[in-house]
Parts: structure tokens; sequence; C-alpha cells
């Protein structure tokens, strides 16, 4: 997109902002894995994670954020949530949902449902980290979470992601739609 992705403005905050809220209906513990204009997001952004983590190899793609998170983490962890940055229209009572199935089978790959696939945001148990540190390049772990046989769950808004201009005009109108002050006048 020519410019950090991350800090585009929502109205409600940034998305980076609204990614860190989300990830918190998961967990109160959220870690940023950044890159590409670190430590820009940094200070640009109004809701801090737990923890910064800046991945040097960033340019490698979605692989090697995912693999520098997994090392960041240690033995007692049971498996990791993911979420990325640029889906702000995800339903946080799927999210809730999603993440109660993760701790009722904490050994059971959890994760949104795309129809003929399963994706992100998702939630990894241990057991699967080999497989998703062994990826490579701008892979995530959707074929790693097929394989597992990861349980699907609907979450509204994972089609709703920010990759190109046109994303991002009709997400951004998506959001103008269903913020706090555009309820306040449907009510």
């Amino acid at each position: 997109m020519g410019r950090p992705k991350a800090l585009l403005e929502t109205g409600q905050g940034t998305l980076l902002d609204r990614a860190i809220l989300q990830a918190r209906q998961l967990s109160a513990s959220v870690t940023v894995a950044t890159g590409a204009w670190y430590p820009l997001v940094r200070f640009r952004g109004r809701v801090q994670p737990s923890r910064w983590l800046p991945v040097d190899d960033w340019m490698e793609g979605m692989s090697a954020s995912l693999r520098a998170g997994l090392l960041s983490l240690g033995p007692e962890a049971k498996g990791v949530f993911v979420l990325l940055a640029d889906q702000p229209l995800l339903d946080p009572n799927a999210l809730v949902a999603m993440g109660a199935a993760a701790r009722c089978v904490p050994d059971q790959a959890v994760a949104a449902d795309y129809g003929n696939r399963p994706g992100v945001p998702a939630y990894l148990p241990r057991r699967l980290w080999p497989q998703v540190m062994a990826l490579e390049g701008d892979r995530g772990a959707a074929a790693v979470l097929q394989w597992a046989g990861a349980t699907r769950v609907d979450i509204t808004g994972v089609f709703d992601d920010v990759d190109t201009a046109g994303d991002w005009r009709a997400v951004r109108e998506r959001l103008s739609q269903t913020g706090p002050t555009a309820r306040q006048f449907r009510q």
C-alpha cells in the first residue's frame, strides 16, 4: 500500500489499535510481531500490546513472523492465537467463542472458516508448532490448519481484510456505518 497499513486510521484508532483490542478478546497477553515500519507503528499507536516483537527477517513474509512469535513463547504455552492487523471488522463475540473452543480442547486447532479452507484468526496448539516453524516465505499456517483438521468457526468479518487501496475504501465505509457514532444515529 506504500505506507504502514497498520497505521491506517479507522476513526476509532488505527488498524493495529483495533487488532490489539481484538486480540485481547482472546488473551490478556498480546504480542505484536512487527517488521516493516517498526518502530514507527509502535510509537504511533494508541493501544499498546503486552509486548512488541521485532522480526528481523520480516521480508521473508508471514512465515518469519509466525516463527518469531512461536520462538518467543515459553514452555508453559499450550498454544497461541494468531490474528492479523488488517481485519478490523471481526465479530468480537465470535472471537470470544473461538477462544472458549480453544480453551475447552487445547490440543485441537481452531480457525476461522473460509468455506474451502481454515484461516486466521486461528488457534495453533503446541503440537502443530513444528509444522508451522517449517513454513517458508510468505505463507501462513492455513495448510497446517487444513492438514490438522482444525475446528472451523464462523467469524463475520474475515473476508473484509485490507490488502489494497480499494479494500481500504470498502472497509472504511463499513467502519463508518458500524462505529459508535453511526450506531447512535440508527437507534
